[in-house]
């Protein structure tokens, strides 16, 4: 089963149904769903999602979409190692990215899943959108 990392943008395309992002991220967590890939992401990642989320829903409600939402991926911690790592990479313009690449590397995720694919152009994983890697398994 692919071990799929993915972006905090692709995960708000889903619960905030951004358009014209929705449809593809929608059929990435559907393949999460029926177990045919492993979806993963950081917990910045449910930090910065609630924070996006309460923005137009009451704290409850957006707890309550988060906790939906954490049953189709795994959680990855932060540590001090990835910290580091990121905090001394230069190759990054944006913090978030390289502790979002890092959360990745340093649990041996196959495939980095981003809209922002200029933002990881150094990354020693494949990064694709999630359209791109929808379209690998219809080949």
């Amino acid at each position: 089963m692919r071990k799929l990392f993915i972006d905090t943008n692709i995960v708000i395309d889903l619960l905030a149904e951004r358009d014209p992002f929705y449809e593809d991220a929608a059929k990435l967590f559907s393949l999460s769903d029926k177990n045919k890939v492993k979806l993963s992401v950081s917990s910045l990642t449910f930090a910065n999602t609630n924070y996006l989320l309460q923005k137009t829903n009451s704290a409850s409600t957006a707890k309550e979409i988060l906790r939906k939402f954490k049953i189709l991926t795994a959680v990855l911690s932060l540590n001090d190692k990835i910290i580091d790592l990121a905090l001394n990479d230069n190759g990054f313009g944006d913090f978030e990215d390289a502790i979002q690449y890092y959360s990745a590397i340093e649990n041996s995720q196959e495939i980095l899943i981003t809209r922002n694919l200029k933002d990881f152009k150094t990354s020693k994983i494949p990064v694709m959108t999630a359209s791109e890697f929808i379209k690998t398994l219809e080949l």
